[in-house]
């Protein structure tokens, strides 16, 4: 069931810790907690916990990454409220997992249908450093350079280390008209994805897959994409940009198989409460 969030102070997609968005090339440090949906998925490896993806927290007990972070042979947790994995920090969660959802049309080959939901064994308290993201409107499509952020503890450079502090970037939309073209990633990427960067400086890379596009709209931050595939040449290769699954080609898929209409309307009462109740 899911657990009405505690007090208007705390909305989705609306930081206690607001993020910087200053409109700089390269990654950066985040400012700590302002991406407070942002989680690490990892696994158990002999004993010891490793981070394998990211993912997004978009209801209490509900997060939100891509179907090929997930093996049914592995174990996971999701650890919430992080800055730093290799810190403790006060206020972050480790939670156990219930079920994970991978989609039922998910094509490894292909890379299509890349989205699955994991249910948290017990629905966590909302926070300043946890708080869930807002979904998009269904079959929302993002203008082309329109700017959003990719978050993640992905490797900083290809083949190079991961980052223990989360990092955010700029990644503009590049439109499915350029995205598809030939020369960039061509008949790979598919309507139901979106695509940004390929400037060739800034990009995900191994570790930021299943993680946020973040974007800004209707006063509030939105998972637009989940980070799904890049270059397997380097991860920032010129006009072949990340590539992410398209959130708002699944909010009906989210909503049958986990979320549900209550989520939403969870959602609307809270925005409502922050924006009108202040």
């Amino acid at each position: 069931a899911l657990r009405a969030l505690p007090s208007a102070t705390y909305s989705c997609g609306i930081p206690a810790y607001p993020p910087y968005v200053a409109r700089v090339v390269g990654g950066e440090d985040a400012n700590p907690h302002s991406w407070p949906w942002q989680i690490s998925l990892q696994y158990d490896n002999s004993g010891v916990w490793a981070h394998t993806c990211g993912g997004t927290l978009i209801a209490t007990n509900w997060v939100l990454t891509a179907a090929h972070c997930i093996s049914s042979s592995r174990t996971y947790r999701v650890l919430l409220g992080k800055q730093n994995l290799e810190v403790e920090e006060p206020g972050s969660v480790a939670a156990a997992v219930e079920k994970i959802i991978v989609h039922e049309r998910w094509n490894s080959f292909l890379i299509a249908n890349d989205i699955a939901l994991i249910k948290l064994a017990e629905p966590v308290e909302v926070s300043e450093m946890i708080q869930p993201a807002c979904l998009p409107a269904s079959g929302a499509i993002l203008p082309q350079d329109f700017p959003c952020y990719i978050t993640g503890w992905g490797r900083l450079w290809t083949d190079g280390p991961i980052s223990d502090d989360l990092q955010q970037a700029l990644l503009p939309v590049v439109d499915h008209a350029t995205c598809s073209r030939w020369d960039w990633w061509g008949f790979r990427v598919r309507k139901t994805m979106v695509c940004a960067g390929g400037d060739g400086v800034v990009s995900g890379c191994n570790g930021d897959s299943g993680g946020p596009l973040n974007c800004y709209g209707a006063d509030a931050w939105e998972v637009h994409g989940i980070v799904s595939f890049g270059s397997g040449l380097s991860c920032n290769t010129l006009k072949k940009p990340t590539v992410f699954t398209r959130v708002s080609a699944y909010i009906d898929w989210i909503n049958e198989v986990g979320v549900g209409p209550l989520k939403q309307s969870i959602r609307c009462l809270t925005r409502f409460l922050h924006t009108y109740v202040k």
